[in-house]
């Protein structure tokens, strides 16, 4: 028993010696990767989107479209970004369906990272299998629409 837990100790403490030992990483480097953007993605989508898209991204008939396997969420990211940016206010047809709930701006309460980090996890979650979006990408829509 002694043994064991002496064994224990000597692991956590080789672990915990390989933790302080690793070099810093860039910020830029921690943003990039899907597996950082998911949380920060899922916690704006948590805060600005799910009441209307709903925790499944499944929308509500006839007012929210639903974000699921969507050819808005999965096609063009242009377009993605401007819905984001400025809202929505004509219906949306998908699939035969037509939602008509407007969608307000989040232009002006997110910045560009959060808006890319919501995009790429709404792009790679609800059964969607789109490539991520970067903050570049939306600033320089962001930059089109104030000229």
């Amino acid at each position: 028993m002694k043994n064991s837990i002496i064994a224990i100790f000597i692991i956590l403490g080789v672990g915990a010696v390989c933790l302080v030992s690793q070099a810093p990483v860039a910020a830029a480097a921690l943003r990039s990767p899907a597996w950082i953007q998911a949380p920060r993605g899922k916690s704006i989508y948590d805060q600005n989107c799910l009441p209307c898209h709903q925790q499944d991204g499944g929308g509500v008939p006839g007012m929210n479209p639903p974000l699921s396997k969507s050819p808005y969420v999965q096609g063009s990211t242009t377009r993605l970004i401007h819905i984001l940016l400025q809202g929505l206010n004509d219906g949306v047809d998908i699939e035969g369906e037509t939602y008509s709930n407007p969608m307000p701006p989040f232009g002006t309460t997110l910045k560009d990272g959060d808006i890319a980090d919501v995009l790429s996890y709404v792009r790679s979650h609800f059964g969607n299998k789109a490539a991520p979006v970067s903050a570049a990408q939306v600033s320089k829509i962001r930059q089109g629409l104030t000229k």
